[in-house]
């Protein structure tokens, strides 16, 4: 769905300008928040790549350091996490799900259920090239008894839905969530509706509980629609007491150029509010502002 996205690359881009721009905004005393949130989210994740290069040839420093020393909280996460390079941000957030206290099971999910499988082969050379370890064996080297049944079932599952002539081996299970067709996963979930009476997610819930169940469910709404299933999560981050932010920045920015309008008008088919008031409601200051401009726009 090329295009779908609420940030597109700069029209008049000169990286140069831009470096002056940022250096300005942090140079002397007092930090000019909203001239960086203003030209960053304006400008392509490839762009901003070229301005770091343009700021290192012109001042000798890393933008990305200046950036973390002026900028503070969830603002500083979120502009860090502007400025990193797609497939190098998803290897990061499965390196510190895996490795950090207690595996995040749910970015796992994420990002694994949600990428195309061209995405999923990416991430998984540039993990092998940056850690030197097999994501494969990580993730389920790291992940509790339950967890790798789990991902055995999933295995058997995409199996039998993807044809591929794998064996039901958890070690490939990324191997065949990159290999395996949306396309042929719906017609296995109507041929499955058709046979047995009940939608797989019905299913899926009566049989099965916590993480499995979050897996298998993650992977079905992945299947039906991607913007669906972000749409789902970004609700889910925002909804009652407290806000996940590390699950609506990790969304916001990674899904900003990609197909955020189609999440934006799946969020508003699925609940009794927009994208852009949820946010509103929910956070505030420069940390506000950005997010609203990734957004992009409002729809009543």
């Amino acid at each position: 769905t090329a295009g779908r996205g609420t940030v597109k690359p700069h029209s008049g881009f000169n990286a140069n300008n831009d470096a002056e721009v940022l250096y300005k905004a942090m140079k002397g005393l007092g930090t000019d928040e909203d001239a960086i949130l203003q030209l960053l989210t304006a400008r392509s994740n490839a762009q901003r790549q070229e301005i770091k290069a343009a700021y290192k040839t012109l001042h000798g420093k890393d933008l990305v350091d200046n950036l973390m020393s002026e900028l503070g909280g969830k603002f500083e996460s979120l502009i860090a996490t502007l400025m990193t390079p797609p497939i190098m941000y998803e290897v990061t957030c499965l390196r510190d799900a895996i490795k950090g206290a207690g595996t995040d099971e749910k970015v796992l999910v994420e990002i694994l259920a949600s990428r195309s499988p061209n995405e999923v082969n990416q991430i998984k050379s540039l993990y092998k090239r940056e850690h030197n370890d097999d994501l494969e064996e990580d993730v389920t080297g790291d992940t509790g008894g339950h967890f790798k049944r789990m991902l055995v079932v999933l295995l058997q599952a995409l199996f039998v839905a993807g044809e591929q002539k794998y064996g039901t081996d958890e070690g490939q299970f990324i191997t065949i969530l990159g290999n395996r067709s949306n396309a042929h996963l719906r017609r296995v979930f109507e041929e499955y509706r058709r046979l047995s009476g009940y939608e797989i997610e019905e299913s899926i819930q009566r049989e099965t509980s916590g993480t499995l169940q979050e897996v298998l469910l993650a992977v079905v709404k992945c299947a039906r629609s991607v913007p669906g299933y972000f749409a789902d999560s970004l609700y889910g981050a925002m909804k009652g007491a407290g806000t996940d932010d590390q699950t609506l920045i990790r969304i916001m920015v990674s899904r900003s150029e990609v197909d955020m309008l189609d999440i934006r008008a799946e969020f508003r088919k699925r609940f009794a509010t927009s994208l852009h008031k949820m946010i509103q409601g929910d956070t505030s200051g420069d940390y506000r502002k950005a997010l609203l401009l990734l957004c992009g726009g409002d729809d009543a």
